[in-house]
């Protein structure tokens, strides 16, 4: 194949986000060659036109640079008819939804299991942030800082000594409604993966699914789970356990009953959260009013709004408030006003009973949009 017909993918293995655009690749049958963003060619001819210094990052063979893994996929999904986006209203939402919560929602068990169990995975990790990085003097010194700056990202979300047993008993309730639902369908949504999909392998591949401490967890409780990890990072279906596979999302607009009890578990976290998140924004845009077009993103590890308190399970957690989160919740909210009023019932009654209805209503004050790469307050 002509090397000018392949993407380059920028990122690394152990990145939660690029698991995300890496799995979309796989199972759009895209061709890419992927390079760590410590490869000398990503300062040297992409972040200039990414803007900002994070992964992933897409350059296609035209050279268009794209940054974000919603933004890569989208730009996929513009031009292959929606291969990966449910048509029937119900199954789009929920896709949308666990969009939301695999870039967003998991964000907590992820960084917890990756940085409280440094007695299993410190070799493990050391080696991957080490080897992200070009051989130079400061190379330990600079991995030693990344590692300890992403470890301060994970308190910032929430993972504390406080906070530790509850955030691995709402993980473990999740794992094991997962993977119950595995059993009956390899995706999340039948028989074919939906974006939802690749929300979710986001935290279930880079940490939770690859780190030894929670890959032990995974594959000693919830091997359906392991296998559906395995399953996203293959071009086929890989579907080889379910003898009688279809080749679609179910029919009808069906939700299974197994995916209603694994939303039912996040609503807990995830509107709470949300709901709180949405406060804090709200009052830094009361303060601020920022410009039309001023960057709405900050950087990994920073408090650009302020921290949200909220309570789950009748503890106060605090945690960083992310404008992100409410980039896809704004998506899941336009696509419910598309809806015909039957339809929005329909959906209303599915979140209701999964205890989500109020994310149709937790919007900020600013709309978000999206432009030369960066989120933008419009």
């Amino acid at each position: 194949m002509n090397r000018s017909n392949i993407h380059r993918l920028y990122g690394i293995t152990h990145s939660l986000y690029t698991g995300r655009a890496r799995s979309y690749l796989i199972k759009n049958g895209t061709a890419f060659r992927e390079l760590s963003s410590g490869h000398k060619s990503f300062k040297a001819e992409v972040l200039s036109e990414s803007k900002l210094a994070t992964i992933p990052v897409l350059v296609t063979p035209e050279g268009q640079v794209i940054r974000d893994g919603g933004a890569i996929i989208e730009h996929f999904e513009k031009s292959n008819s929606r291969r990966f986006t449910p048509s029937s209203p119900k199954q789009q939402i929920v896709s949308t939804l666990f969009d939301l919560i695999g870039t967003s929602g998991l964000l907590r068990p992820a960084m917890h299991y990756r940085w409280n169990y440094l007695d299993e995975n410190g070799e493990f990790l050391h080696y991957h942030f080490l080897h992200s990085q070009p051989e130079h003097p400061e190379r330990e010194a600079k991995s030693q800082y990344m590692m300890s700056k992403m470890q301060h990202a994970g308190r910032l979300f929430g993972v504390t000594e406080e906070s530790a047993a509850l955030v691995e008993t709402v993980y473990i309730e999740f794992l094991d409604a997962l993977n119950k639902h595995f059993s009956e369908y390899p995706y999340l949504l039948g028989w074919t993966p939906c974006i939802g999909d690749f929300g979710l392998i986001a935290p279930l591949y880079a940490h939770l699914g690859r780190d030894p401490a929670p890959l032990r967890i995974m594959q000693q409780r919830a091997v359906r789970v392991t296998r559906w990890v395995e399953r996203m990072n293959r071009a086929d279906q890989d579907a080889l356990e379910f003898f009688n596979p279809g080749v679609s999302y179910l029919e009808d607009d069906r939700i299974p009953e197994t995916l209603e009890t694994v939303l039912k578990v996040l609503a807990e976290d995830l509107v709470p959260e949300t709901q709180a998140a949405a406060e804090v924004i709200n009052q830094w845009l009361v303060e601020h009013q920022p410009e039309s077009g001023t960057l709405a993103q900050g950087s990994l590890g920073q408090s650009m709004y302020g921290m949200a308190q909220f309570s789950l399970r009748g503890q106060s957690i605090s945690a960083v408030a992310q404008s992100y989160r409410f980039v896809v919740l704004q998506k899941l909210q336009q696509q419910y006003a598309q809806l015909e009023p039957a339809q929005q019932q329909d959906v209303t009654s599915l979140l209701q009973r999964c205890g989500l209805e109020a994310l149709l209503a937790t919007r900020l004050k600013r709309e978000l949009g999206w432009s030369e790469n960066q989120d933008i307050w419009l």
